[in-house]
């Protein structure tokens, strides 16, 4: 999530544009990751001490509560949630009351969670295949997005770099946009805690 932020940070300047933010000061012991596409779905990433709790929202999905009069959540999404992200349910910011996934992984669990879910019928019922396909780790899979969404060509080496979490340096951000500097990046940089490497 940090690095898909600062590669959108870099290839976006204007933060309305952008999918994908994080906030690494989210409060005194958690950090935030989010992703909202404009067409109405979004996804929000919580990691804390205890593990990282996930939620999102397909607009589309046949397992959203607008599915109903009123609106229902699918039954059974936040079955076993955790006692530790319970808090996350409570979280305004999170708009629990429109979730089609919802998984968790605590750092002794050698998994992802899901509560007690009657999938309906479908390849991706709720949505979460289609939201979550980029984080595969693939620097191309990112290169292939952007570059359909930016319109422009991205270079796969510098997003390696980001992917591995390399110190951000002027000619690796010039790489991605050459009317950029790291002063340009300074206040998104701080918020997402990304490495900026030392001037010599």
């Amino acid at each position: 999530m940090q690095s898909l932020a600062v590669l959108d940070a870099i290839l976006s300047p204007d933060w309305e544009d952008r999918y994908y933010s994080f906030d690494g000061h989210w409060s005194q012991n958690e950090q935030l990751g989010s992703m909202r596409n404009g067409s109405g779905d979004f996804l929000f990433e919580l990691f804390n001490p205890y593990g990282c709790f996930l939620k999102g929202f397909a607009h589309e999905s046949v397992m959203s509560p607008y599915r109903t009069e009123p609106p229902r959540l699918w039954p059974g999404l936040f079955d076993d949630v955790p006692l530790e992200f319970k808090p996350c349910l409570d979280e305004p910011a999170f708009a629990i009351e429109d979730t089609t996934f919802c998984a968790w992984c605590q750092t002794t669990d050698s998994k992802w969670l899901r509560g007690s879910i009657d999938f309906p019928e479908g390849s991706d019922p709720d949505g979460s295949i289609e939201l979550l396909k980029i984080f595969d780790h693939q620097p191309n899979t990112y290169q292939q997005w952007a570059q359909d969404y930016y319109e422009c060509p991205v270079d796969i080496n510098a997003i390696r770099q980001i992917y591995q979490h390399l110190p951000l340096t002027p000619t690796l951000i010039q790489q991605l946009n050459p009317v950029l500097s790291i002063a340009d990046l300074f206040e998104d940089l701080h918020e997402i805690g990304y490495p900026v490497a030392k001037v010599v």
